[in-house]
C-alpha cells in the first residue's frame, strides 16, 4: 500500500508538471527546438518499450505501480506528440524536417490509437477486479483500496483525454482518424452513459436518506451514510464534467450529460446552462410527466374521484351542521348576539368542512403531519405580524362574550356615535344619522367607554322649559302637565316628573321628564317641545330670553353732591 501510495504523489507531480510543458511547447518553432522535441519523443518510445518489457517479468507486487508509470509515461509521450504535431504544422511544406518527422508521426500515430485501447481496456479490468474485492476489506485498508480504485477511475479521464489530443492531432495532420474517433467517442459514450447512471442513484439515494434523516436527527449512521454518499455524488459529478469537456472537444453531443449535471450537481458551472440544456431538461420533464400520466392514470383517476366524493360529503354535511346549529339556536332561550349567533353557525360549517378537505388530503397521499407543523409555524410568524390584528380579534371576541351593543343599536363609543350596522371580530360599522359609515377597531371600542343608548327598552326625555318672574307659577305647571299627559307616546308609568328646578338670572326653570319608549325618544322630544311653545303663546306665559339691567352712575354729580 506504501508503494502505491509513492506512486500516487509521483503521479500528481507528473500532472503538475504538465502544464509547464504544454506553456513550453506553443514557444518550439525553431527548427532546432523541433528536432528536439523529436529526440525527446523517441526517448519517451524507448523509455516506454522498456517498462513494458519490466512489467512481463515484474513480480505481482510490484505490477501496479508499473502499471502506473507506464500509463503515466504514455500520458506524457502522447502530450509531446501532441506538441510535436502542433509544431510540425507551422513549418513550411515542403521542409525536408517536416516531412521527416511527419512521416514519423504517422508511424508512431497508426500505432498509438491501438496501444491507447488496449491501455483503456486493461485499465477497465483493473478496476473491475479492484472493485469487485472492495467488499472483503475493512478498516484503513478498505480506505486504501477505494482510493486506488478512484485514482484509476480518475487515469481513465487522463486517457480519454489524451485519446482526444491523439485524434485532433492526426487530423490536424491529415492522417486519418476515423476509426479511431469512432472508436474513442464509444468508449466516452459508455462511460458517459455509466457515470449518469452513478450521479442520478447517489443524488436519489441522498434525498431518500435526507427524509429519513429529518424523521430521525439523531441518526449518527443515518447522518455518515448521507455525508458519505454526498462525497460519492459530487465525485461522479466531477467526473461526468471532465468526461463533457473531452467529448466536446470531440464535437460531440452534450446536451443530455449537461442537463443531468444541472439537475444534479450542487455546483453548476455557467458553460453547462444554455438554451439547449434547458430545451432538454423540459423534454426530459415533459417525456417523464407523461410516462408517469400513463402508467399512474388508473391510481391516479381512482384517488381524484375518491377526493371528490370526500368533498362532496363533507360539504353536504356542512351544510346540515349550518341548518342545524342555526335552528337550534332559534329555539334556544339563551340571549345570544345576532352576531355570536353568525359566528357558530359559521364556526360549525367551517369546521366540519376543514376536516374534510384533510381527510380529502390524506386520501390522494399527502401527508398531513408536516402541513400541520408548517401551519403552526406560519401561525405564529403571521401572529407575530398582525400584534394589532389580533388585538381587535380578541377586542371582538370580548364584545360577543359580554354583549355591550348588537347589530341595530344606537351607540356612543370613541367620539363616534350612530347605529352599529355591522360587526366583526376585527371592527365595528357605524352608520350616523347623517348616513356617514364610520369603521372603529374592536380593541379602540373595547378599551373606552361604550354609551348604548337603546340597550334599554324604556328611556326618560329630559326637558327643560323656563318661563318669566312675572309669570304664574301655578298656572305653568298645570299647562306642562296637561301638555305630558294628552301626548299618546308618553307612558303613564313610570309617572312623568314635572318639577320647579331653578330660579335662574333670567328665568324660573321647569324641568319635565316623562318616560316613554326608546324607539320613541326623539318624536316625544320634538313634538314636547314644540307644543310647550305654542301653549305658552296661548295661556300667556312669556319664555324669557337673558337679559341684564344696567345702572349708569356720574361720578362728577355724584361729588357735587356730597360737597353740597
Amino acid at each position: 500500500m506504501i508503494i502505491k501510495k509513492v506512486f500516487v504523489l509521483l503521479g500528481i507531480a507528473a500532472l503538475l508538471s504538465f502544464p509547464s510543458l504544454l506553456a513550453n511547447a506553443q514557444e518550439l518553432k525553431s527548427p532546432e527546438a523541433i528536432a528536439a522535441l523529436m529526440e525527446t519523443v523517441e526517448t519517451r518510445i524507448v523509455e516506454l518499450d522498456l517498462i513494458n518489457r519490466q512489467i512481463e517479468t515484474a513480480p505481482a507486487v510490484d505490477q501496479d505501480a508499473l502499471l502506473y508509470r507506464r500509463s503515466e509515461r504514455s500520458f506524457e509521450l502522447l502530450s509531446l506528440i501532441d506538441q510535436l504535431a502542433q509544431s510540425v504544422i507551422q513549418m513550411p511544406e515542403d521542409d525536408a524536417l517536416r516531412q521527416k518527422i511527419s512521416e514519423r508521426l504517422r508511424t508512431e500515430f497508426l500505432s498509438a490509437g491501438d496501444k491507447l485501447f488496449v491501455r483503456l481496456n486493461e485499465l477497465d479490468d483493473r478496476i473491475k477486479n479492484e472493485s469487485a474485492v472492495l467488499d472483503s476489506y475493512s478498516g484503513s485498508k478498505r480506505i486504501s483500496a477505494e482510493s486506488f480504485v478512484n485514482m484509476l477511475q480518475s487515469m481513465r479521464l487522463k486517457y480519454f483525454s489524451a485519446a482526444v489530443n491523439l485524434v485532433l492531432s492526426r487530423e490536424a495532420l491529415g492522417i486519418p482518424a476515423a476509426t479511431v474517433r469512432s472508436g474513442l467517442f464509444n468508449e466516452m459514450a459508455s462511460y458517459g452513459e455509466a457515470l449518469i447512471g452513478r450521479v442520478e442513484f447517489t443524488g436519489a439515494a441522498i434525498k431518500e436518506i435526507a427524509k429519513r434523516l429529518k424523521l430521525d436527527p439523531s441518526n449518527a449512521d443515518l447522518q455518515s451514510g448521507l455525508t458519505e454518499m454526498q462525497l460519492q455524488h459530487d465525485l461522479q459529478a466531477e467526473r461526468l464534467r471532465e468526461l463533457v469537456v473531452s467529448m466536446e472537444r470531440l464535437g460531440a453531443d452534450t446536451r443530455n450529460y449537461r442537463s443531468v449535471l444541472l439537475k444534479n450537481s450542487s455546483g453548476v458551472s455557467v458553460g453547462i446552462f444554455d438554451s439547449e440544456v434547458v430545451v432538454q431538461i423540459l423534454r426530459d420533464g415533459w417525456r417523464k410527466t407523461r410516462e408517469a400520466v400513463v402508467q399512474n392514470s388508473p391510481d391516479i383517476a381512482l384517488k381524484l374521484l375518491v377526493f371528490l366524493i370526500v368533498l362532496l360529503v363533507f360539504r353536504a354535511l356542512s351544510r346540515l351542521i349550518r341548518k342545524a346549529v342555526s335552528a337550534a339556536l332559534e329555539r334556544s332561550s339563551a340571549d345570544l348576539s345576532n352576531l355570536l349567533k353568525d359566528i357558530l353557525i359559521s364556526a360549525s360549517g367551517g369546521t366540519v368542512m376543514i376536516v374534510g378537505v384533510l381527510m380529502a388530503l390524506s386520501q390522494i397521499g399527502i401527508s398531513l403531519a408536516p402541513m400541520l407543523a408548517g401551519l403552526g409555524v406560519a401561525g405564529f410568524i403571521v401572529g407575530f405580524a398582525l400584534q394589532d390584528t389580533l388585538g381587535n380579534f380578541a377586542a371582538g371576541a370580548m364584545i360577543l362574550v359580554y354583549r355591550p351593543y348588537d347589530v341595530d343599536d344606537f351607540v356612543e363609543v370613541t367620539g363616534a356615535s350612530g347605529l352599529v350596522k355591522k360587526m366583526t371580530l376585527v371592527s365595528t360599522t357605524i352608520t350616523t344619522f347623517d348616513n356617514q359609515t364610520l369603521v372603529v377597531p374592536n380593541s379602540k371600542i373595547w378599551g373606552d367607554v361604550i354609551k348604548n343608548v337603546t340597550a334599554q327598552k324604556l328611556r326618560r326625555v329630559d326637558l327643560e322649559f323656563g318661563i318669566s318672574y312675572s309669570d304664574d307659577i301655578l298656572n305653568a305647571e298645570r299647562v306642562l302637565s296637561d301638555i305630558v299627559t294628552e301626548h299618546e307616546m308618553v307612558l303613564s308609568t313610570p309617572e312623568p316628573n314635572i318639577r320647579l328646578h331653578t330660579l335662574g338670572d333670567s328665568s324660573v326653570n321647569f324641568i319635565v321628564r316623562p318616560w316613554v319608549k326608546t324607539e320613541d325618544y326623539w318624536s316625544v322630544y320634538w313634538d314636547l317641545t314644540r307644543e310647550v311653545k305654542v301653549r305658552f303663546d296661548r295661556e300667556g306665559i312669556s319664555i324669557p330670553f337673558p337679559q341684564r339691567d344696567v345702572h349708569l352712575y356720574n361720578e362728577a354729580s355724584a361729588t357735587s353732591e356730597s360737597q353740597s
